[in-house]
């Protein structure tokens, strides 16, 4: 803002805290100025450079950076001067679980840049350029150091959760039609041992590679088409230059990511992430959260969400240091892993920050070297997010919402902005927005509304297609053309405050969040509707709590003629099917009976009636 801010804005130019809002309108109007200065304070390095920013004919959405090509893992292992980066900077530091008072492991860039080539070299001897391999697995050194070798080899990553079960692996192998895919014998966290490499042979066919997850040595006997760590990596010594590796340089439009979001049909909406995604990702975390050169970079995830690729591509295309713990976040040795490394920039969920406000395991810890706290995945508590901005002086948390399809969040906090708990300052850099009242007439811009969101829709990072499902109808199709421009659906009902601040208030669908997980209630009412044959029909439904906070789930039920159950019954049953047969880490907040579910004339279920009469119940009880 300093350096660019009079020269853009002229004489409206004040300073960077009360010309901020300008700023961003100004991106808004003129992209191709912005983006042209933040690629180079990203020093992303063009084999082939674009012939413009920008090309507006290609419509609905423009085509951004045409006919560029590159590879954005190199983007990532380059050294770089207007970075401050170096062969001997530190790349990534990490600790396993277990190990609190042992040093914090080091990993320098020229390290991880030989790790990563040894990796790419395997890939190689293993698989074909362009083919599809999946990572299921902790957010670890090893995933890293996998996830970029994959796209530096030029084939195309499939991100996993490590949480999920076997047919939820199956149905993402599926669709991503993956040649093969990176796994551990175990998961271990929080002290306890879980099969992982069992789950991932009963989804898939493809051939494994299998990490271990303590040690050399694998606890798991292998199918005969799978390979141990330590086979794979041997293929590449073979090969007479294993240390070096030439990158597969791509179009910006190639396809390096399949990440999967959760629809209102119940199968995963399989979305690609071109190389336009990475940079948009590192963009918004340099803007928006300040991550620059010297800055520690942590946000524990899984390369299965979005947060995953977005953290390592934030932390590796500014210049930041990666921290990785390997182990549960939710205990004191999380805590003292952010201490020892010196965490600058710490992101969270806000089911996390509950857990560690609850269980006051982080007391006595010192965090005063994070600048920022950042949130994402779902709705905050005030109350836990005043306590974990506590932690280091009260420094400022920055609430960010977006989507796996976008890459980005579009809606934001600032560091030249005064924030607001739970509430969100600005939209993104150069991203432009309407909220739609219930008639999908845009509200004016500077009055307090609330409405489902509109994107503009020429969004650098944002998909272009999906893999299986029409992408106009998911995302185009129904929305008003605003100044001439047909609205990107997002699906968030927002609220614009009287100060200007945004608010998220749910979803327009069906779809929710569960302990920042987004899932559908399709999904889980296909599992409840099977668990009892006392069961005519089930609805799933996500209710905030009033005093605010993650969202609960809520089991409505109609029974059969003649039987009876009780909502606990039912609760354990609910509970134990949905962790078996979709996520372990989804819980049922409470079941209630009724005698039939409201629909349409078209004998459609309405879910927002639902939700609207728990919340009004859960409001009426708070009361009593």
């Amino acid at each position: 803002m300093e350096l660019h801010g009079p020269k853009l804005l002229g004489a409206s130019y004040k300073d960077p805290i009360s010309s901020f809002s300008l700023f961003q309108k100004f991106s808004i109007q003129n992209p191709e100025i912005y983006w042209s200065i933040v690629l180079q304070e990203l020093s992303i390095t063009f084999q082939k450079a674009p012939r413009c920013i920008l090309d507006r004919t290609e419509k609905p959405n423009g085509r951004w950076l045409p006919d560029s090509m590159l590879n954005i893992a190199e983007c990532c292992l380059r050294s770089s001067s207007r970075l401050l980066r170096d062969d001997n900077s530190l790349a990534i530091v990490w600790r396993d679980e277990g190990c609190d008072n042992s040093n914090v492991n080091h990993m320098t860039l020229k390290q991880l840049r030989e790790k990563v080539t040894l990796v790419a070299n395997a890939l190689d001897a293993t698989f074909s350029k362009g083919d599809v391999v999946a990572i299921d697995m902790p957010l670890t050194v090893d995933a890293v150091v996998i996830y970029l070798a994959i796209v530096l080899a030029g084939l195309v990553v499939v991100s996993i959760a490590d949480s999920f079960a076997a047919n939820e692996v199956a149905v993402r192998l599926l669709i991503s039609k993956a040649k093969g895919i990176f796994t551990q014998d175990f998961i271990l966290r929080g002290g306890k041992k879980y099969p992982l490499y069992s789950r991932v042979i009963e989804g898939g066919s493809c051939k494994a590679i299998v990490i271990p997850a303590s040690g050399n040595r694998l606890e798991v006997d292998l199918r005969e088409q799978d390979l141990s760590w330590e086979e794979f990596i041997s293929t590449a010594k073979e090969f007479p230059r294993s240390n070096c590796y030439s990158p597969m340089y791509h179009s910006i439009d190639a396809m390096t990511n399949i990440l999967f979001s959760s629809g209102t049909t119940g199968e995963p909406k399989a979305i690609p992430w071109t190389q336009r995604s990475p940079i948009r990702c590192a963009a918004d975390s340099w803007a928006h959260m300040d991550v620059q050169p010297g800055d520690v970079f942590c946000w524990p995830t899984n390369l299965g969400w979005a947060m995953g690729p977005v953290s390592v591509y934030s932390a590796f295309l500014t210049g930041a240091t990666l921290a990785l713990y390997h182990g549960s976040p939710l205990g004191y040795g999380f805590g003292k892993f952010v201490q020892d490394a010196g965490v600058t920039m710490l992101g969270t969920v806000p089911s996390l920050v509950k857990t560690w406000k609850d269980t006051r395991c982080m007391e006595g810890l010192n965090w005063t070297k994070i600048r920022y706290f950042a949130s994402t995945g779902e709705t905050s508590n005030v109350d836990d997010d005043l306590w974990l901005s506590s932690r280091s002086y009260y420094k400022p948390l920055f609430e960010c919402c977006g989507g796996t399809e976008l890459g980005s969040s579009f809606i934001v906090g600032s560091p030249v902005q005064p924030q607001a708990f739970g509430a969100f300052s600005t939209a993104s850099m150069t991203t432009g927005f309407v909220i739609l009242d219930e008639h999908g007439i845009p509200s004016p811009d500077d009055q307090p509304c609330i409405g489902e969101i509109g994107l503009f829709p020429t969004y650098l990072g944002a998909s272009s297609e999906l893999l299986n499902a029409d992408h106009d109808e998911v995302y185009f199709k129904g929305m008003p053309i605003y100044n001439g421009m047909q609205l990107r659906r997002h699906g968030d009902i927002i609220k614009r405050t009287v100060g200007g601040y945004f608010v998220v208030q749910g979803r327009a669908d069906d779809t929710m969040n569960l302990g920042g997980i987004k899932t559908s209630s399709v999904e889980l009412e296909r599992i409840c509707d099977h668990v009892d044959e006392s069961l005519l029909e089930t609805a799933a439904v996500a209710v905030s709590p009033i005093q605010g906070g993650p969202e609960q789930l809520v089991i409505l039920v109609v029974l059969r003629e003649g039987y009876k159950k009780s909502p606990q019954e039912l609760k354990i049953k609910f509970s134990k099917a949905i962790q078996s047969n979709l996520n372990p880490l989804f819980k049922v907040g409470f079941v209630k009976i009724v005698p039939s579910f409201p629909r349409t004339a078209s004998n459609k279920l309405l879910r927002r009636v639902l939700r609207k009469q728990m919340k009004d119940e859960i409001a009426l009880q708070s009361q009593l």
